[in-house]
């Protein structure tokens, strides 16, 4: 059911922030901005050297172990502050770390309560949510659902007050039991005016009596929620995907996030000031036309094109009939058009891609998209030939796995570089990206490999044109790449945050 208002502890401002008191941040979040876009703030450097690296994870992994962890790609502030979450012990004991991102030199360090919600499906451990806003606020979980807010991400003075978006005297009174029975359970997103979103995990018997679903803390210190199950009305419907980030539209309206009884589920357009349900779609397959599988396992967050249309990756149904590649699906701003599908989108969230980047395609838009595209060896078809892709939208061929699907027009492609060790003829190391840098002003897109390095793919030339090892091949869920605005670019691989640019900074880990 929809709840009302609850004050919020440490701040109540009167009206809504309508203008940054900073300069905006390089990079906010997932995706970069409020439509996931993953547009570079500006043109980067050389990807030459590791400027400075350091460990997002204390915990002591054995040689060859996958990283069973979605890690938070860091937020970056325009001043350089880089900040990330930092696993002190596992399963879920984290500490919000600040470094100079010219240098590496610590700058802060704050250690958070927030618990992790508990993993069933192969024991990835979510990702740890953090945001900074238009306004230059750093946001970061805490426990029982709660959310810290920092006004001075630069400043190693700051202080960081605990919001609680059900009622600071609520969760007073009662903070053991909703420290494990509520959890934030997607990464938050901010809108321009500094409110922020994310979705909830609840327990059937917490003392709040929350029911799992999607919060809204406003700029003016006010609290709102709906549950999972009211927004879909849907009985069935029992929680927000885990990992999924909200989006909100272009002009601020419209809160895209996607909702499931994990197994299948919708993606939902709300109000982004009530939270009522103004759009809803249920996810299904475009070859079989049965309930997409909408997994916990995956990172996927909608993306929206500049022209509102809506993207969100779901796994296939039956699985694994699409080579575990799941599907891209494609809608306008309202969800009431079905668009054609792209053909990868379990765990990936694609980025914008200007289509004059590419000079020599015709686009039939103004943009093009970004994805990986990864064909699984030894699931259903798949012969272990990973690629990355540009995408058309709006231009359509048979899909390579299922001819008789119309999928998105793929306008170039590469392979993975490196050959996979005793695999199958052209079997090459995954691509590991959940999110990928668009660096507009240099015309390339930044990816990592399971292979252990990153990748400037330019997309004139369509040539990987650097490469720059990190380290050895790992197995591991999916990371982001992020730029900060020098043009540092950021990599996550092997439980370690890569800072690469143009020369090697002062050596700091």
């Amino acid at each position: 059911m929809r709840q009302g208002r609850a004050w919020i502890a440490g701040f109540a401002v009167a009206g809504l922030a309508t203008a940054a008191a900073a300069a905006p941040p390089a990079w906010r979040g997932h995706g970069n901005d409020p439509q996931h876009t993953a547009a570079a703030p500006a043109k980067t450097q050389s990807a030459a050297a590791i400027k400075w690296h350091a460990k997002v994870d204390a915990s002591d992994f054995g040689v060859g172990q996958e990283l069973a962890i979605h890690y938070a790609g860091p937020v970056i502030t325009a001043a350089n502050t880089v900040i990330f979450p930092y696993r002190i012990t596992p399963p879920s004991t984290w500490q919000i770390v600040a470094r100079d991102g010219a240098t590496g030199a610590s700058l802060w360090t704050e250690t958070t309560d927030y618990i992790s919600p508990p993993t069933t499906q192969l024991a990835w451990t979510p990702v740890v949510p953090i945001h900074l806003s238009a306004q230059n606020k750093l946001f970061y979980a805490g426990a029982g659902g709660t959310v810290f807010r920092r006004n001075l991400p630069d400043s190693a003075s700051g202080k960081a007050v605990r919001l609680v978006f059900y009622g600071a005297s609520v969760y007073a009174a009662n903070e053991a039991a909703l420290a494990q029975d509520v959890t934030v359970s997607t990464p938050i997103t901010a809108d321009g005016f500094g409110n922020i979103y994310f979705g909830f995990s609840a327990s059937s018997a917490n003392p709040a009596k929350l029911v799992s679903g999607i919060a809204r803390i406003a700029a003016n210190g006010t609290g709102t929620w709906v549950s999972a199950t009211a927004a879909a009305a849907d009985a069935t419907i029992t929680e927000v995907q885990w990992n999924c980030a909200p989006a909100v539209s272009a002009n601020g309206k419209i809160i895209y996030i996607a909702v499931s009884n994990g197994a299948s589920g919708y993606l939902l357009g709300l109000d982004a000031t009530t939270l009522a349900t103004t759009y809803k779609v249920a996810l299904t397959d475009p070859a079989s036309g049965a309930a997409s599988w909408v997994t916990d396992l995956s990172t996927s967050s909608p993306t929206i094109g500049p022209d509102g249309d809506v993207y969100f990756g779901v796994l296939e149904t039956p699985y694994p009939s699409h080579n575990d590649r799941g599907w891209l699906l494609h809608f306008d701003a309202t969800l009431s058009k079905v668009k054609t599908p792209g053909s990868f989108g379990w765990d990936d969230t694609v980025s914008v891609v200007p289509a004059k980047l590419i000079p020599g395609y015709k686009a039939s838009g103004s943009y093009l998209l970004m994805t990986k595209y990864n064909n699984y060896i030894d699931i259903g078809t798949g012969d272990g030939k990973n690629r990355i892709a540009i995408l058309d939208p709006n231009a359509t061929e048979a899909d390579p796995i299922i001819p008789a699907v119309s999928v998105m027009n793929e306008v170039q492609t590469q392979l993975g570089p490196t050959a996979f060790p005793g695999g199958a003829p052209g079997q090459v190391y995954e691509w590991c990206i959940n999110s990928s840098a668009v660096d507009a002003k240099g015309g390339a897109v930044f990816a990592g490999s399971e292979d252990g390095h990153m990748y400037r793919w330019d997309l004139a030339s369509n040539t990987i044109n650097q490469s720059l090892t990190l380290n050895a091949p790992r197995p591991e869920p999916y990371t982001p790449s992020e730029v900060g605005p020098d043009g540092t670019i950021y990599s996550l691989n092997n439980a370690t945050l890569y800072a690469i640019g143009a020369a090697a900074a002062a050596a700091r880990h």
